[in-house]
């Protein structure tokens, strides 16, 4: 783990508590297992109300669900942690640049923009 480079982080307004160095939606809550997210938290949220500054551009250090190898797509589990992508209409939002042995390692990833925040244009 190197670090981050954020050349974008923006302010969320929590919705509950909340942990650092996981992905949330820009409602300040925890996306859906596989559901597109916002981006990560740099620090954590006592409760709803708290403002909270999000990596969503760049890499960012995040706590990871599962094991993962370097360079796997990656996806959001239910509590905003890392797991390696699965088929099926899932999410990407970043690459692993290092691995995790296991859950609750924190590792620098490459965010990638969810597709799910850009509607097609009907």
């Amino acid at each position: 783990m190197t670090g981050n480079i954020s050349p974008l982080t923006l302010t969320v307004v929590a919705a509950s508590a909340l942990a650092a160095s996981r992905f949330v939606t820009q409602d300040g809550a925890y996306p859906a297992a596989g559901a597109a997210a916002f981006g990560v938290t740099r620090t954590s949220a006592v409760g709803a109300g708290d403002l909270v500054p999000v990596d969503v551009t760049g890499t960012a250090i995040v706590e990871s669900g599962a094991a993962i190898t370097k360079d796997a797509a990656l996806m959001v589990d239910a509590t905003g942690r890392v797991v390696p992508l699965t088929v099926g209409s899932k999410s990407p939002v970043a690459r692993a640049m290092d691995a995790a042995g296991a859950a609750g390692a924190f590792i620098e990833v490459l965010l990638v923009p969810s597709a799910g925040l850009v509607s097609a244009a009907s």
